[in-house]
């Protein structure tokens, strides 16, 4: 059975297992719950979540490893003695917390004369300190990619015949149809000295309008070429490319012909748009044409353009902007686009790629049999195995990738096998510099796909492409459309409880006499007891004071707890559900005494829930925590997360489908990082995107290096 992200397994499954292995390739067979790979022992564990309201054998309440003494004294500063009955629970915790200062003295006294070492071997994150670096994730990729950047490397892709003699740039058409002057009629000229001297005009039309598929379609094909040569010479010109024509009939030629004809148009003198019948009306012929995955490039790189409907007989020329507004439906786009290639209001590089990326892949191709409707950009990008799509005989799969490539500088060989996916990546390791398989992986679209989830069509930041600078490469991409990507930061994600935290506040002086106070508080009362018989009157006086000090010792220890942290242990901790700021501190340092400094701060603009401050300093506002709330509530009940980074001190809410167990810093946008939170796919060995949040980027220096990763 296979099951995706987000979907859980029913209980007749519970019996199902697989089989996963570990960088030394051993095994370990398990059910279909959610995993994780320990940071500390490398091996492939159950995920126990704690949740707000737990749900399941697999999700616990919220518990902590925080220093009891510290929550203890944070309660008993916020609770009045005098409050009705809670003096006799106030003077228990009292009593509690006096034994534990008894016990630290104790603990200190036997360390001073007779060392114990209590380390334990367990891989428990149980030790505190300061290593300066998140937990890793340290499982890397496992496996063979089907097409690598790098020639050096192995590709499992079948190569089709005569695939590598193919050339993808050329100065002129392979074939073309010439009139001989000497016999009076049309031939095909394959002849390249001929060729290069001859001005040509190229053809560009819709199937549809030329012939109909049927028993008749010769005769229609016939019938068409006529018309497309007595045009052709009433433009006194004695040449033309028409693909019915030049397009050769095997493989090798075909692919030649047909991933070369960017440059066929870019050197034609004249593009001659055939359209169907004005009888038919006129402004469905122009949609029908402009609906078509090739008329875009066709139109864009020609010199001029003329068009001619095959009812009448006059050929009108017509600009870019003409063209746009008769043909082309989304016009904020594509007037953007034809603004660009008549050079009338230039864009950067990637963003006429990006613009053209999206305009392509709204129009159909011939992998689609006639009548059927394509399918929305996303899903027919990502190449959704369960989709049933009904695929002409001998068509390419990837065509609007090759439409597309045409306006690269770099191209890749055209391959039966690959689907869009696949090419569209083939298409940016091939040309490095626009990168943008690697910025997709950076930005959170609307919807995450089931498989290939690092594709993005948009950005729920409202991030364009073109403003993320990626800090990650991608060395291939997987036979089922995983991209694998190198260089990448990661830390691993805590969800189990929150560990405690080796932390440091600011330098003060009187905040480290206040916090020694305490611990002389046994001490003092002790030695009052103990000459009490010697000296009676020191003896009452120390115990005064030994008492005194006991008594607001909790105020003591509080206040040299107190202060702005300044640095920390870094923990990335997850919690399922909608968690407050104050009991994020409760749990992490054991809270703080009002007036004193805030312990954790919101995001003012990292995740989907985010509400900066209005005010002078920038901030996130308190507000988010409610909205987030109200999201719990309705259709994302058991979706929203919160995650706590203890190196920067923020909250995040945010959705997802499952909970992100590994954190990848992907790249960079609008003064901060992109982190990508994945779930882990032990079996296949992938990690599959859950969210992206923007989190601060000196927090990447904090994560290590890992290996090749595996987004799928």
């Amino acid at each position: 059975m296979r099951l995706w992200p987000g979907q859980l397994p029913v209980t007749q499954n519970e019996a199902v297992t697989i089989t996963c292995y570990d960088d030394l390739g051993n095994p370990k067979t398990h059910g279909l719950e959610q995993r994780y790979v320990s940071p500390t022992t490398g091996i492939c564990r159950k995920l126990v979540v704690q949740a707000v309201s737990p749900f399941g054998k697999l999700e616990v309440p919220i518990s902590n490893h925080t220093n009891q003494a510290s929550k203890i004294a944070i309660w008993l500063l916020s609770n009045s003695p005098i409050r009705g009955w809670i003096i006799f629970k106030w003077i228990g915790v009292w009593l509690l917390f006096t034994l534990k200062l008894l016990w630290s003295v104790i603990w200190l006294l036997a360390q001073l004369f007779a060392p114990i070492d209590l380390a334990d071997d367990t891989g428990e994150d149980t030790d505190l300190y300061n290593t300066g670096y998140y937990k890793p994730y340290v499982r890397g990729f496992q496996g063979q990619l089907w097409a690598a950047r790098s020639p050096m490397e192995h590709s499992s892709r079948i190569i089709e015949e005569g695939e590598m003699d193919i050339p993808t740039h050329t100065l002129y058409p392979r074939v073309l149809i010439i009139r001989d002057p000497i016999c009076n009629e049309w031939v095909s000229c394959a002849d390249r000295d001929t060729i290069v001297r001859t001005k040509f005009i190229a053809i560009s039309y819709r199937a549809v309008d030329a012939f109909t598929r049927g028993p008749d379609q010769e005769a229609e094909k016939a019938q068409f070429i006529e018309e497309v040569r007595a045009t052709v010479l009433e433009q006194k010109y004695d040449a033309y490319w028409l693909d019915l024509e030049c397009v050769g009939e095997t493989p090798s030629e075909k692919n030649r012909d047909l991933y070369c004809m960017a440059d066929v148009y870019r050197g034609a003198a004249i593009t001659l748009i055939m359209l169907g019948k004005s009888a038919s009306g006129e402004k469905e012929c122009w949609k029908g044409w402009g609906e078509r995955v090739w008329t875009m490039p066709e139109a864009l790189l020609s010199s001029r353009l003329c068009y001619k409907f095959r009812d009448r007989e006059a050929v009108t020329p017509l600009s870019l902007f003409e063209l746009a507004n008769l043909a082309y439906t989304n016009y904020d786009i594509e007037q953007a686009i034809v603004n660009a290639y008549s050079g009338k209001d230039p864009l950067e590089r990637l963003e006429r790629l990006t613009l053209l990326k999206s305009a392509i892949w709204r129009r159909g191709t011939a992998a689609l049999a006639p009548g059927v409707t394509p399918p929305p950009p996303k899903l027919d990008m990502i190449g959704d195995s369960e989709k049933s799509v009904t695929v002409l005989s001998g068509a390419y799969k990837a065509e609007r990738v090759y439409a597309l490539m045409g306006f690269f500088e770099h191209r890749i060989q055209p391959n039966r096998s690959e689907d869009d996916l696949r090419a569209l990546v083939r298409l940016s390791m091939a040309n490095d510099n626009d990168r943008i398989a690697e910025r997709m992986v950076s930005m959170l679209p609307s919807t995450i796909t089931k498989t290939a989830c690092w594709y993005s069509d948009d950005d729920i930041y409202h991030a364009n492409l073109w403003d993320i600078l990626p800090e990650i490469q991608v060395a291939g991409v997987t036979d089922n459309g995983a991209l694998v990507v190198d260089g990448c930061r990661s830390a691993s994600i805590r969800w189990k409880d929150f560990p405690e935290v080796a932390f440091e506040t600011t330098d003060s002086l009187r905040r480290t006499i206040i916090g020694f106070v305490p611990y002389l508080s046994w001490p003092t009362l002790i030695i009052g007891l103990a000459i009490l018989m010697i000296n009676r009157v020191g003896g009452i006086a120390l115990t005064v004071i030994g008492l005194v000090l006991l008594i607001v010792s909790p105020q003591l220890f509080v206040f040299s707890q107190s202060g702005r942290i300044v640095s920390a242990q870094p923990w990335l901790i997850g919690v399922k559900g909608v968690v407050s700021i104050k009991e994020v501190e409760s749990h992490l340092y054991g809270g703080a005494a009002r007036g004193h400094f805030p312990r954790m701060y919101f995001t003012p603009s990292g995740s989907q829930f985010s509400i900066p401050e209005r005010g002078l300093d920038r901030g996130g506002s308190f507000r988010q925590y409610d909205y987030a709330k109200l999201a719990d509530s309705g259709p994302d009940a058991g979706h929203i997360y919160t995650l706590i980074d203890t190196c920067s001190s923020t909250m995040y809410y945010f959705r997802a489908q499952r909970p992100p167990t590994v954190c990848i810093y992907a790249g960079r946008e609008g003064g901060l990082g992109r982190f990508v939170l994945c779930s882990e796919r032990c079996d296949i060995n992938e990690l599959h995107k859950e969210s992206v949040l923007r989190m601060p980027t000196e927090i990447s220096e904090k994560m290590e290096l890992c290996g090749w990763v595996a987004l799928g």
